[in-house]
């Protein structure tokens, strides 16, 4: 009672005084905090606090008990329960007191558990006293400074809070950079991620880096803890392997004790008491079991990145690769290694062959992609298993053949800390004695689709990541990589739109060399108007890899994929450069395109090996020493039905037992499927749409559809008249109610500007937004991305009839085509493949910008209205039709 009571009075005095603040009355709570226990310290540090620190830390030693965000008094609380900050609070922070000095509210695990208050303000600042309130208050502090953290037990829990903490971290790391000194450590270290590794990373990318590394490297190190004491930050770089240099520098820096002078310093020991409060072992159990991951830290990232950053997951393609598809591309490279190289110890060959003069393994082993280190893991498994009990054997084995052998390329820091502690801990567990000697395992922290280039000169100012740089550089430029293997990342929207990379793909490798041209075909441009998928970057990966097998001069090259290159038209270009390239080529389609609804042939469940809609195929392409005189033969098979059907025959199969069906792709398609092809004589000799109709377009695209479209026109008109008056101060809160976001190609300013002197109303048109649903577009290029000059011009407020048809469809029964006289958006015929609009009429003076011809604008007559327009159709079938008719 009297401890509370001296705190009232210290309150009393601050506030007669008539100039108090917030930070007038922060001493007199830290004295109470700590006279309810004296095992605390309360600290109230000014530099973390303006990096979005709470105001209080409250550390029992070296563990945080708990925090406290204090408002000035009379501050309303209910509006700072619900406001931005507390967003970011409750959800990380386990124990967490919200007050302003004389109501306390405090929160475990995100929740209110308890509220009281200790006394109200009266005249001239006079304090009084709430009944019964000192009592209460002393209790609700004693009890939340003695909570003691609950024990995690479940996987899908801890992954929240670790992404929670870490979305945290990030902000803050953030938010740190821009107040920083610019010769600050963090700087400093971003300033070589930049010159190293990702040359437009930005304060909010190398933020995220930064705190994916923290928090999935302590977790990756707590797995591997088993005491004596509690887990701390303090512990975690002892835990990691001399194999890495480059890691044991980085994480020591960002873990270890000098960062205690750090202002996100209590976010890290907070995560770590989260982590030592954690059941491991029941968190782990059974955990991916469902994909067939066996290995659950692996897996675990997974899930922790959907928590984290769902959209940096699709970004990047972390998707982890079951057990039965990684054993089946490693045991089937083995056996090609063995049939076609002459290689009787297959993976595990430690032949030597001669480079420039210099005597060098033979068989050098690549994953462009490695992630966490799946495929390369399985590799080890696959050569430890060739040796039978000779220890003294191995051990020389892995020093002097297995470790200069197996290289590994990796962008994001996170999995790349877990692959060099997995594989480590994998050596380890075979026997090898991993800190005997300073020999470090060869996965790098590298871009695989940036060209290599060696960091000579004293540039970054981390050695070791200049260092990374540089080794990498040699193996994607230098060494003879004979196998190349992995689960490249699928993204459509790719975020690797570097010059060297894009010009592989055309052709031009940098070296002048002649290289397989993925937008030719027969030596002929594709005539895409949209070649977009050829940009993702699985295929960017493929070509990467064809690549450097054609350097070397033989090879294998071993991915699981998207599918999507099987049989797509746009990419008959690459189909042809691997045809061109590789002597054999193995495809197993392992279909699952939930997208597509696929089914087995015999109508029944069709499951995807992995979470997701994409359909997936393995392929395995050979290319022996010699030039090769004629195109690949092209072996083909097809594993349908439920995902675990799919897991038990790639368990029992690989390459030399596979049921292959020999396919011959003809020019132009050059198709990697089973085709009918009983008919195609026939369907050959007709005339094509685009032939007959060489006016078409894909349709329009918003790229933001639900604020741009809407089925009423009101709403439409509402919205973007509102655009118009937003203020300065309006415009976020317009972003976040919309789910807007600025990027490279749009931003919200532009488009304000755009629609500042025009009239709403003139560009607001009914468009057919997918089959028979019709909706009301904002149809301008402040809204819409990508308008289409052929819809601006021949269809938006003109008398016109359109046909939209697919260009491809795995439907059964083709029926995609519909008819309408308004646009139509890219994929308004089916919900998977773009649709193509063809205008009937064709309308004169094109317009380079968009200007819409009214409907409320009523023409004289008819033939006003329509005047100068002409039918859409090629002269040559014009004159062949009038062949055929006689008219």
């Amino acid at each position: 009672m009297s401890d509370t009571t001296d705190y009232l009075k210290q309150l009393e005095g601050a506030l007669q005084q008539g100039d108090a603040t917030e930070h007038t009355h922060r001493p007199a709570l830290k004295a109470l905090l700590e006279l309810l226990d004296s095992t605390i310290n309360a600290t109230n540090e000014p530099k973390r606090q303006a990096c979005g620190a709470p105001d209080y830390i409250i550390m029992r030693g070296q563990v945080p008990v708990g925090f406290i965000e204090a408002k000035d008094i009379g501050v309303g609380l209910d509006a700072v329960e619900r406001g931005e900050q507390m967003g970011r609070y409750l959800p990380a922070l386990g124990n967490l007191i919200l007050t302003d000095y004389l109501e306390f509210r405090w929160y475990v695990n995100g929740e209110r558990v308890a509220a009281a208050r200790l006394a109200t303000v009266g005249l001239r600042g006079k304090l009084i006293p709430v009944a019964g309130g000192a009592d209460e208050v002393t209790a609700l502090l004693q009890n939340f400074l003695r909570a003691d953290p609950p024990t995690v037990a479940d996987a899908r829990e801890l992954a929240g809070r670790m992404a929670r903490i870490t979305q945290l971290l990030c902000e803050v790391v953030e938010k740190w950079l821009g107040t920083e000194n610019a010769h600050g450590k963090l700087h400093g270290l971003m300033a070589s991620f930049k010159e190293s590794l990702l040359h437009d990373l930005t304060d909010a990318q190398f933020a995220d880096m930064y705190a994916q590394t923290i928090c999935y490297g302590l977790f990756a190190a707590r797995i591997n803890f088993s005491g004596p004491g509690k887990f701390t930050r303090e512990s975690a770089p002892y835990l990691l392997p001399k194999t890495n240099p480059f890691l044991r520098d980085i994480f020591s820096m960002i873990a270890a004790p000098s960062l205690s002078d750090e202002p996100y310093v209590w976010i890290v020991d907070n995560l770590a008491l989260l982590l030592d409060r954690s059941d491991i072992a029941a968190c782990m159990e059974g955990f991916g079991r469902g994909t067939a991951q066996t290995d659950p830290v692996l897996h675990f990232y997974e899930s922790f990145l959907a928590a984290y950053d769902p959209k940096m997951r699709e970004l990047r393609g972390v998707y982890y690769t079951p057990e039965p598809v990684v054993s089946y591309i490693v045991r089937s490279v083995d056996q090609l290694l063995k049939s076609d190289f002459g290689l009787p110890q297959g993976l595990a060959d430690s032949s030597s062959t001669q480079v420039d003069g210099v005597d060098v393994h033979r068989v050098l082993i690549l994953d462009p992609a490695t992630g966490t280190g799946t495929f390369l893991r399985r590799v080890i498994e696959q050569i430890y298993g060739t040796f039978t009990g000779n220890q003294g054997m191995w051990n020389d084995y892995v020093g002097r053949h297995l470790l200069p052998r197996i290289f590994g390329f990796e962008l994001l820091m996170a999995p790349y800390a877990i692959a060099h502690l997995k594989l480590a801990l994998q050596l380890q567990e075979t026997g090898y004695d991993i800190n005997a000697e300073e020999q470090r395992l060869n996965i790098f922290l590298t871009n695989s689709l940036e060209e290599g280039k060696n960091t000579a000169e004293q540039l970054s100012t981390v050695h070791a990541l200049k260092e990374e740089a540089n080794k990498a550089g040699k193996v994607k430029g230098d060494s003879p990589v004979m196998v190349v293997l992995g689960n490249p990342p699928y993204s459509g929207h790719s975020a690797n739109t570097g010059k060297w990379i894009k010009d592989l793909l055309h052709g031009r490798d940098g070296k002048g060399k002649s290289t397989g041209n993925y937008f030719m075909v027969d030596g002929q441009p594709l005539g895409e108007r949209n070649p977009k998928w050829l940009n993702d970057d699985y295929v960017k990966f493929i070509r990467f890899a064809q690549w450097r097998i054609e350097q070397t001069g033989y090879g294998v090259l071993a991915f699981i994929s998207n599918n999507g290159y099987l049989d797509n038209p746009t990419f008959r270009g690459m189909r042809q450069s691997l045809l061109q390239t590789f002597d054999d080529i193995y495809l197993l389609d392992l279909h699952g395109n939930g997208k597509k609804k696929e089914k087995t042939p015999d109508g029944g469940k069709d499951e995807n090996v992995f979470d997701i809609q994409q359909g997936v195929a393995i392929g395995i392409f050979v290319k022996r020493q010699g030039k090769n005189t004629a195109p690949a033969k092209l072996h083909k098979a097809d594993l349908w039905g439920t995902r675990a059907d799919k897991y038990r025959q790639l368990a029992e199969l690989d390459v030399t037992n596979t049921e292959w069906t020999e396919l011959a792709p003809e020019s132009p398609r050059f198709m990697f499927v089973t085709q009918d092809l009983a008919l195609w004589n026939e369907y050959e000799s007709y005339w094509k749409v685009t032939e007959i109709m060489p006016v078409n377009v894909l349709g329009f695209q918003t790229h933001r559809d639900d604020w741009a479209i809407d089925f009423d026109e009101k709403v439409i008109l509402d919205r973007f008249n509102r655009l118009k008056q937003l203020d300065y101060l309006s415009i976020h809160q317009y972003l976040q109610e919309y789910h807007l976001k600025n990027n490279g190609i749009w931003n919200i300013e532009k488009a304000k500007q755009g629609v500042a002197d025009i009239e709403i109303s003139d560009y607001v048109t009914k468009v057919l937004y997918r089959p028979f649903d019709y909706r009301y577009c904002f149809y301008h290029p402040s809204a819409v991305d990508a308008p289409r000059n052929v819809i601006v011009d021949n269809v938006v407020g003109r008398k016109n009839l359109c046909i939209n048809l697919v260009r491809q469809t795995k439907m059964t029964s083709w029926q995609h085509v519909l008819a309408s006289d308004i646009p139509v958006a890219a994929i308004g015929v089916e919900i998977k493949d773009g649709s193509t609009l063809f205008p009937l009429y064709l309308y004169p003076n094109s317009k380079a910008k968009m200007q819409v011809i009214l409907d409320n604008v009523v023409a004289e007559t008819q033939a006003e209205y329509t005047a100068g327009r002409r039918a859409n159709l090629a002269p040559a079938f014009i004159e062949a039709l009038s062949a055929k008719t006689g008219l």
